[in-house]
């Protein structure tokens, strides 16, 4: 088994199927170790409105998943002296956007993402917002400025997707390239 940890977040926006899709993708990778799964009051929500799955479900794809309270600040990963390889919020809301930006660590999701900042690691904040105001798109600059990837949920329709599956596993697939796990994927663009 390999050696890399990584944390995904599921926040209150639509569009919590693309979260499951990329927790899944980091549980089958044989480089990652171990994942770290929060889930914003909000996101538990839209997880089971969207989906019907609840955190148990999630849990029960891989030994590797690892739930965390949101609430528990002083969980391993809200230590910049814990040894992670990034983060994803997928999907991620406005309002955590805003927290992140402003540097607001009152929740586990903004205080791993706050670590990852200042540690340098890879943060990918997948925004799920439409239309967007002037308020998200200077938070989505300082975001950018402070460190992260910014990668708002625009899945591609070059690969032909026959069900929405197709769409979430695309996007998740360059979710892990921006963490550093690139793979094998019939549905990249060949040119």
């Amino acid at each position: 088994m390999g050696g890399k940890r990584f944390t995904v977040a599921i926040t209150g926006a639509s569009g919590s199927a693309f979260g499951v899709s990329v927790l899944r993708r980091l549980a089958a990778n044989q480089d990652v170790m171990e994942v770290a799964l929060l889930l914003s009051p909000t996101g538990k929500r839209c997880l089971t409105d969207e989906t019907g799955l609840a955190v148990k479900d999630l849990c029960a794809i891989s030994p590797k998943i690892t739930h965390h309270d949101e609430r528990n600040l002083g969980a391993a990963i809200s230590s910049g002296s814990y040894r992670q390889d990034g983060m994803a919020l997928v999907p991620c809301s406005a309002g955590a956007l805003g927290r992140i930006a402003s540097g607001i660590s009152e929740s586990l999701v903004s205080r791993a993402a706050d670590v990852c900042l200042k540690e340098r690691r890879p943060l990918v904040l997948c925004l799920r917002e439409t239309p967007l105001n002037r308020i998200h798109l200077e938070n989505m600059l300082r975001a950018h400025d402070a460190g992260a990837i910014v990668m708002p949920i625009m899945p591609g329709f070059y690969t032909k997707p026959s069900v929405l599956e197709d769409l979430f596993d695309t996007f998740a697939t360059r979710v892990l390239d921006q963490l550093g796990l690139p793979e094998s994927d019939s549905r990249r663009w060949s040119g």
